[in-house]
């Protein structure tokens, strides 16, 4: 295995035994080398080894090296890896999936959420964080070895956009479930509200660039489902369409599924809760997110609708769901 990055290339021995792998050196390390160039390391053995939980990545012959000590205390406190050991003539770091699967440099396309000072607003009457502007362009990609493909997540900007919101909005299999079917001018209208509500944001899924879904992702505390879920000042929501029907196969569902919760997470840190509401009847979809780590928490009623609140948690989607 080849770990390469602008400056420099290391070799690898690899060996697996008992669901982990083992990464050991054979070429010394470079002390300049930035610890996020392990990223593209790990990822080549988490994205292509499902049944991996760890991994380790050893050089031996350095356990008395406090530069290597220093190197590994910053890829610690980096988050690439969640501890180190130095013995037996070895230095190693210590790395699980849900440890990488939560480093966003590898997937985020831009800065996140999660920069802005904490500062607090009230918004009809609900006391909640600042948020930071809306993300333009790409915010999210990552490939999907086992499809061959690229999903990504992008802002609703480019032309043609609302063109294309507007012929899924009047699908029979979407509007069944959004009851928001009318003309190029009121759907261009609806995106402009959302566009201009700082509670959403508003993106297109891609497979290989193509759209083929739409996504309002919220900050729950500002959000219609507040009362219902006991909204902490990070938990987010999502609603979505699909309108391509070429990316309708259960394998693709569930790489956007945990892809759109793996972005949400990697947004903010601080959110540990994705909440949503599925309308009731929508018996398949909701057994579907159970089946991919939602709980589904109790029913009510929203004015327009009898719903379900569902809710993935940070914890069990990391360690359990986590992309692959």
């Amino acid at each position: 295995m080849l770990w390469c990055d602008a400056r420099a290339v290391a070799v690898f021995k690899v060996s697996e035994a008992d669901g982990a792998i083992a990464l050991r050196a054979s070429t010394p390390y470079d002390a300049h080398l930035p610890v996020q160039a392990l990223l593209p390391v790990l990822a080549a053995v988490f994205c292509h080894h499902k049944a991996c939980k760890r991994a380790s990545v050893a050089w031996p012959g350095t356990d008395a090296d406090p530069a290597l000590a220093a190197w590994l205390v910053a890829a610690v406190r980096d988050g690439v890896g969640e501890q180190f050991s130095q013995a037996d003539g070895t230095s190693t770091l210590h790395v699980s999936r849900q440890t990488f699967w939560q480093h966003p440099a590898q997937w985020l396309q831009g800065p996140s959420s999660a920069g802005m000072a904490q500062q607090y607003r009230v918004s009809d009457g609900k006391r909640h964080p600042l948020r930071a502007p809306k993300p333009v362009g790409e915010v999210y990609r990552r490939h999907i070895a086992r499809l061959g493909t690229s999903f990504s997540l992008r802002a609703i900007d480019q032309p043609g956009d609302v063109e294309r919101f507007h012929e899924w909005m009047n699908l029979d299999s979407v509007a069944h479930f959004w009851e928001q079917t009318g003309t190029l001018e009121e759907h261009a209208e609806y995106l402009a509200k959302m566009q201009a509500d700082p509670h959403t944001v508003t993106l297109f899924a891609c497979f290989d660039d193509e759209p083929f879904a739409y996504f309002e992702v919220y900050w729950a505390k500002e959000d219609r489902i507040a009362p219902f879920c006991e909204a902490a000042d990070y938990d987010r929501g999502f609603h979505l369409l699909v309108g391509s029907t070429r990316f309708r196969s259960p394998g693709r569902t569930e790489a956007w599924l945990r892809s759109i919760v793996h972005y949400i997470f990697l947004d903010d840190p601080r959110t540990q809760r994705i909440v949503g509401e599925p309308r009731i009847d929508h018996d398949r979809w909701i057994a579907y997110m159970q089946g991919q780590g939602a709980a589904r928490l109790r029913e009510f009623d929203f004015p327009h609708k009898r719903a379900v609140l569902i809710a993935f948690e940070r914890q069990t989607v990391f360690e359990q769901y986590a992309p692959w």
